[in-house]
Order: structure tokens, then C-alpha cells, then sequence
């Protein structure tokens, strides 16, 4: 691996803390170029539900050096269980030691939790920006100038946007017909963090009822649990409510639920770190504009629904450092973006790819569904059901070797 002294390639600014744009700094430091991060929050940010690393991920992860630490800050999550509304168990699925195919992945992990190992990991010279973001922006032919929200103004020689789905910098980046395309998958999503009792376990417990509706509870290493409440449903408008519209709108929808609704419910409307999320794909007709690309979710998002998004992060931001490698100091770094594009690309699709009928399979309408979801969760034997059930969090593959680094 090039060490962090290797003669600059030129600078860089990365915006986004939370996996890609961090795990871009790293590998982006050690070909050569002066990074800069920039993050909108005060700091690091904390808090986040469970995410996993797989497929192409794990190959990343490895030669970062960082599986063992990812390891050590698992969740401690043993595998998925459907239950019915008595909370009696349906189906489980057992995380499997390497790279299974089940909802449970060997590596689990709280979003932070990654954040924070792939940051440490980056080289000391990397420099972080916190509490502002980027308000302007212009390019030409030799560089990218940014005006922040703080007043500030700075060139760069790349611009790497790798923010959320809803990325404000993306939109200044991309409009008219390179503008990507917002494709909801008709589910809205509540996340929290709530008490962890004597009756939880450390096993993922997912109940499914009538009305399209599924109640989620998840163990994390830190003695509490990560809950979640989703529902099917057109665009509402419930994501963009005020905390008390958005609690007395779930109690609405869930309040007929048994087992452990209730408690979540109560959970939610406690909990400090409460986020809905309207789940949305992002289909972009590119990534790249002059010295800038997209990375991660801003680029790509495939929700937690098609799950890989954050395997995909950490191999997209190799590979765009990897293809920017090839090129000479200071040459433009066209070149090696269309490369990382197109290497990429095919890669994202296939994860934006759903399945048919995902994700209402998972959230039936009728009772009727319900049952014949169950029943299909029970023959965990057969291939089909296997392969469904892992493309609800599997990560990214493919036959083609990840580019020389």
C-alpha cells in the first residue's frame, strides 16, 4: 500500500462524515492527496441502527486492516427471528461465520460504530471540518471552488460528495437532465433507540401483521435495543412531521398491535434519537460533473430494503481511489472518474435491483399474506426463500477482482 508520504496528487475535498466520505479519506490519503473532510454536524456524529458488512465490503474492510476491529464492536446480533403476534417464533435464520446469505451478517454493526473505526484508521494529515457545508460551488478547468455555509471560500482540485440521499451539495452539483431520479419504495420507516428489558434477546426479532405493517426489534452491544416501526404507504408526508405529529401518527397505525408494540411505541416517543425515513432510491444518470463525483448514498442509495449500501460505500471509495491512481500527478482527473464510474456501476444496479414485489412481500396487506409469508419464511431449506431473505441485507458481488491499488 502507498504511504501516506507519497508526493500529492493535489487536494481534495470529501463532504460527509459517516462511512463512505471517511473510508474515501483513507484510501484517497494513501494515493497520494491532501484530504479535507467536511461534515454539517457539530462533530462526529453518534447514534445509528444496525448495518452489516458483506460481500465486496468484507474484501475492503480486509485490506483496510479493520475487520477485527469491525469485530469487536459487533452488535452481538445471533440472527433473525420472524415472529407472530404472540411474539411465538415462526422461522429463524442463525448469522452463518463468513459471508452467508441470511439477514444477519457475520460483521454487525452501529452505524457510528463503523464511522469511528474507519476514521481512526485514517492518516494523521487528514484534515476534518465540522458544523458547515457547502452553499456554492463553481468549477473550471483546473479547479473546484466551494463557498460554506460559515462564509468561507476554498479551491480544490476534486470534489467528492459523499453525503445521504438527500444531498444538498448533489443538487448543485447535478440538475436538468443529470439530475437523478428519486424512486420511492412506498414504505416509510421509524428508527429509535429504546430500553432493553429482561425479555430481550440478542437475536433480531421481526413481527409482520395485516395492514402492511412490521415492528423490529434489534440488539445492539450497548445495553439498550434499536427498534423500528414500518408501514406501507403513498407519499404522506409523514417524514418531513414534527416529532409529536410523527409519534401520534404511529400510535395511530400501531396501537391495535400486541406483543411488544406498546412498549416500543412508548420507547419512541422517549427516545432522543427518534428518525423516520421515507424510503427512496437514488437513480442518477451519472456521477461525475467536470473535477466532482458522488459517492455512497448521495450517488446510489438502495435503501436498507435492497441492504449492501454501506458494503458499497467502502468498495466504491477504493475504487475511486484506486482508478484516480492510475493517473499522473496532476493530470485531470476525468480519466479516473469515468473509470470508477463504469467499474461501479454495474455493481449498484444490481443491488438497486430489487426483487419482484419487495418490499410489500415482507409487509402484507391481508391476513391471508401474513400466513403466506410465514409459511414461506418456514421453508428456510429451499434456495428461493434463502436467496429473498438475503437480499434483504446482503452486500455486493461480482466475478470481476476489485482494481490494483
Amino acid at each position: 500500500m502507498p504511504a501516506a508520504s507519497t508526493p500529492s496528487r493535489g487536494t481534495v475535498l470529501v463532504t460527509g462524515g459517516s462511512i463512505a466520505g471517511p473510508s474515501a479519506a483513507y484510501w484517497l490519503a494513501r494515493t497520494g492527496w491532501q484530504v479535507t473532510v467536511l461534515e454539517r454536524w457539530d462533530g462526529p456524529r453518534e447514534g445509528g441502527q444496525n448495518i452489516d458488512v458483506r460481500g465486496l465490503g468484507r474484501d475492503v474492510l480486509d485490506q483496510m486492516g479493520l475487520t477485527d476491529a469491525v469485530r469487536a464492536a459487533n452488535t452481538g446480533e445471533r440472527g433473525t427471528r420472524f415472529v407472530d403476534g404472540r411474539g411465538r417464533t415462526v422461522s429463524e435464520f442463525p448469522v452463518d461465520e463468513g459471508d452467508g446469505d441470511g439477514p444477519t451478517a457475520e460483521l454487525e454493526v452501529l452505524r457510528d460504530e463503523l464511522s469511528r473505526v474507519v476514521r481512526e484508521a485514517c492518516p494523521d494529515d487528514v484534515t476534518w471540518w465540522y458544523g458547515d457545508q457547502v452553499e456554492a460551488l463553481e468549477q473550471d478547468d483546473d479547479h473546484v471552488s466551494v463557498t460554506l455555509s460559515s462564509g468561507a471560500a476554498h479551491a480544490f482540485d476534486l470534489l467528492v460528495v459523499a453525503e445521504g440521499a438527500g444531498s444538498r451539495t448533489r443538487g448543485l452539483l447535478l440538475d436538468g437532465a443529470d439530475a437523478p431520479e428519486l424512486k420511492r419504495l412506498g414504505m416509510y420507516t421509524a428508527y429509535g433507540t429504546i430500553p432493553r428489558t429482561d425479555g430481550d434477546d440478542d437475536w433480531w426479532r421481526w413481527l409482520s401483521v395485516p395492514g402492511a405493517r412490521s415492528v423490529s426489534l434489534r440488539p445492539d452491544d450497548r445495553g439498550t435495543t434499536r427498534a423500528s416501526l414500518s408501514f406501507m404507504s403513498g407519499p404522506n408526508g409523514f417524514d418531513r412531521l414534527d416529532r409529536d405529529a410523527q409519534v401520534a401518527q404511529l400510535r395511530d397505525r400501531f396501537g391495535d398491535l400486541g406483543w411488544e408494540t406498546a412498549r416500543v411505541l412508548d420507547g419512541l416517543e422517549d427516545a432522543s434519537d427518534l428518525y423516520v425515513e421515507d424510503l427512496t432510491q437514488v437513480l442518477s444518470p451519472t456521477w461525475v460533473a467536470g473535477r466532482a463525483c458522488l459517492l455512497g448514498d448521495a450517488a446510489w442509495c438502495v435503501t436498507p430494503v435492497a441492504g449492501g449500501g454501506t458494503s458499497l460505500a467502502l468498495t466504491g471509495a477504493y475504487v475511486l481511489a484506486a482508478e484516480l491512481g492510475r493517473l499522473a500527478p496532476g493530470e485531470h482527473p476525468a480519466a479516473g472518474l469515468a473509470a470508477y464510474e463504469a467499474w461501479m456501476r454495474p455493481l449498484v444496479e444490481d443491488v438497486q435491483g430489487l426483487p419482484p414485489g419487495v418490499p410489500g412481500l415482507a409487509n402484507p396487506r391481508s391476513r391471508i399474506g401474513v400466513g403466506l409469508f410465514h409459511t414461506a419464511t418456514r421453508i428456510a431449506s429451499t434456495r428461493l426463500v434463502r436467496n429473498l431473505a438475503g437480499r434483504l441485507t446482503s452486500g455486493p458481488r461480482t466475478d470481476r477482482a476489485l482494481p490494483v491499488l
